[in-house]
């Protein structure tokens, strides 16, 4: 879910995103091995706050592409939450349990917006603007403000600051997402090139980072801006490739991708 960070040693080591996995986790995440991924930080997420709240976001991670595994993931969560000391901490756990709220209720599991609403609102309360948490909260309120509220307005504003935040902290994987989102939004608005661009940027992130899960619906989205027919058509065909390479996920994607030949 970056691979570089403009602050300080202590700054990369203390409170590590999902986002900087070492290479092995990062292997195993990127290919949507999220079991085998949270396994290797099983041992210390019984005591360790970061440990347990990034096998937390693995699994989280892992309902939001397969619409399974819920059970494991609150129970992570819960774990997470319990060992939380710092407003720091509390404010990331906050984070996670706003974004698994938020895909149980987009993935039509449960209806849990509220909860979702309260638990961003609750993270940015403990998570000061600029500080690098900050960002991932920005663009996961986007999220909610955009597919469970229905505010557009609101979700570019919420986007727009984790995209530069995310810029300027080097979270090369969430500028791949807020690149993502921004050029949906430009897709509603009838602005074909501006979203375009930002489906193209993205996809090349993702590439370069080789985080596979998420290459699959960015060469989808890419596809339904291509005005040129050859160009689209071997967007496609690359997504269903890669659909089918990693067994059917994202699920949501099955309607789109899983009849082709």
């Amino acid at each position: 879910m970056a691979e570089s960070d403009t602050q300080g040693t202590a700054d990369r080591t203390a409170g590590r995103h999902v986002y900087e996995d070492p290479p092995g986790l990062w292997r195993l995440r990127s290919r949507g091995c999220w079991t085998e991924a949270a396994e290797l930080l099983a041992a210390g997420s019984a005591s360790d706050p970061d440990a347990a709240l990034r096998r937390a976001a693995l699994l989280t991670e892992r309902c939001l592409f397969t619409a399974s595994g819920w059970a494991e993931a609150e129970d992570a969560l819960r774990t997470a939450e319990a060992l939380a000391r710092t407003d720091a901490e509390r404010g990331r756990a906050a984070c996670e349990r706003g974004h698994l709220a938020y895909a149980a209720t987009v993935l039509h599991v449960r209806d849990r917006a509220d909860e979702a609403r309260a638990a961003l609102g609750r993270g940015a309360a403990l998570l000061p603007p600029g500080v690098r948490d900050r960002a991932l909260l920005d663009f996961r309120r986007g999220l909610v403000a955009e597919n469970l509220a229905g505010n557009p307005a609101g979700a570019k504003l919420a986007y727009r600051r984790a995209h530069a935040a995310a810029a300027a902290h080097g979270d090369r994987l969430l500028f791949s997402f807020t690149w993502r989102h921004l050029a949906g939004l430009a897709l509603r608005e009838g602005d074909l090139a501006e979203a375009r661009h930002g489906f193209a940027k993205s996809l090349r992130i993702r590439e370069e980072l080789g985080y596979l899960i998420g290459t699959t619906p960015a060469l989808v989205s890419l596809a339904e801006v291509e005005p040129e027919t050859e160009t689209a058509a071997r967007l496609r065909g690359e997504a269903h490739r890669l659909f089918r390479l990693l067994g059917g996920i994202p699920v949501w994607l099955a309607d789109v991708l899983g009849d082709e030949d």
